[in-house]
């Protein structure tokens, strides 16, 4: 059997994830032999996953029908079959969990999207997801927005496992470092234990990408400082998330986050996500190469893993080149690109991007629901 670069970015301590959750895949077998053959150690979900799941094919209707006769709204049935795959795909990663000591082997859920600036809303959703699926190894996703921060420390506080999603800037991320370690600082100083709290930061990437090369592709056109931003294309992402991780070293030798490690602290590691390729004029494993390092996750769709299992080149890239990629950064900004206001929009439009799905969901799962009440007055007649 020929070499696996999946398997390899293990031994660069790298975890790879699936950015992806379907039923079929859980009870089909696909998880399992992505975990056996490929190392994968970790899933994520979003509203346009669940939406693309539950609406398509048969795998979700006996579940809807009995949770509509009972009486179940839109809303209460998304719930309950999210919940029913989180607790599945948490069992299937239970030995990874075990075997890594809880570093791994985590799956994700995420709070509605409607409550990405709603503090308490937020708080309150959280815990009572958390209790519902009931396992140790999964994360409640919050984004990293300025109401999010604060309920993303209280919910660390309480002993929830919290995915922090929706980050985009380097300053975002150091915000919500620090509210981890504020909630482990809230914790030890309770005398309540820290190694059982987890949390991962999660960097979007693409979309950055998407968002700035937009930019130069028009003064390219324009022919307006063309080369330099023709040179320029295609780099801000990665340049923007290894200056992000060269923060998140920088602040992981301090004394104060030796004296939470010392306490029994798990770090708190930074996942790469949005990392499928958006520009079919770039390598579709870009975003997976240029961000190989230690302390760090990979969630990757269906398509990257395939052609990172492909073809992918696995070499330790996450600090190479650093003072390049600062210069980068402030070249970009010497073309008038204010990356800050890009990344401040990008977070205003990933949020409207998981509400547009959730909406579309619960509608979808309203139809199905009158549907599985009218074949029950039919049964009934």
């Amino acid at each position: 059997m020929g070499r696996n670069p999946l398997i390899e970015l293990e031994a660069m301590g790298q975890s790879v994830w699936l950015d992806n959750l379907t039923r079929a895949g859980i009870r089909g077998g696909g998880i399992a032999r992505l975990m056996a053959e490929d190392g994968l150690s970790g899933m994520t979900s979003n509203p346009t996953i669940f939406q693309k799941a539950m609406t398509s094919g048969t795998d979700y209707d006996s579940q809807i029908q009995e949770l509509a006769t009972a009486g179940k709204d839109a809303m209460e049935i998304y719930e309950a079959l999210a919940i029913t795959d989180i607790r599945g795909a948490a069992d299937l990663l239970r030995p990874v969990y075990d075997r890594t000591q809880g570093t791994d082997g985590f799956v994700s859920l995420e709070v509605s999207p409607h409550l990405a600036n709603d503090t308490q809303g937020t708080i309150d959703e959280a815990t009572r997801l958390w209790k519902a699926v009931g396992r140790p190894n999964i994360y409640i996703k919050i984004p990293g927005t300025q109401p999010g921060v604060p309920a993303i420390e209280a919910c660390l506080a309480r002993g929830i496992n919290i995915n922090i999603t929706l980050l985009f800037s380097v300053a975002a991320h150091r915000q919500v470092i620090e509210a981890y370690w504020r909630a482990l600082e809230t914790r030890l100083a309770a005398g309540q234990p820290l190694d059982n709290v987890a949390s991962v930061a999660s960097y979007f990437l693409s979309r950055i990408d998407v968002k700035v090369d937009k930019v130069l592709d028009e003064m390219i056109a324009r022919g307006q400082n063309a080369a330099e931003a023709k040179a320029l294309r295609a780099r801000t992402a990665v340049a923007n998330a290894k200056v992000a991780y060269a923060l998140w070293k920088e602040m992981h030798a301090s004394t104060r986050w030796q004296k939470l490690e010392r306490a029994g602290a798990r770090v708190q590691k930074t996942l790469w996500a949005s990392t499928s390729t958006k520009d079919p004029t770039l390598s579709d494993v870009k975003y997976v190469e240029a961000l190989i390092g230690p302390q760090t996750v990979n969630t990757l769709p269906d398509e990257t893993i395939d052609a990172f299992r492909d073809h992918g080149r696995v070499a330790p890239t996450l600090e190479q080149n650093l003072a390049d990629e600062r210069s980068a950064l402030e070249r970009l900004a010497k073309l008038g690109i204010n990356l800050d206001r890009v990344t401040d929009e990008l977070v205003v439009e990933a949020v409207d991007k998981f509400v547009k799905p959730f909406d579309a969901l619960l509608e979808a799962l309203e139809s199905k629901r009158q549907v599985a009440l009218s074949r029950q007055a039919a049964s009934r007649s």
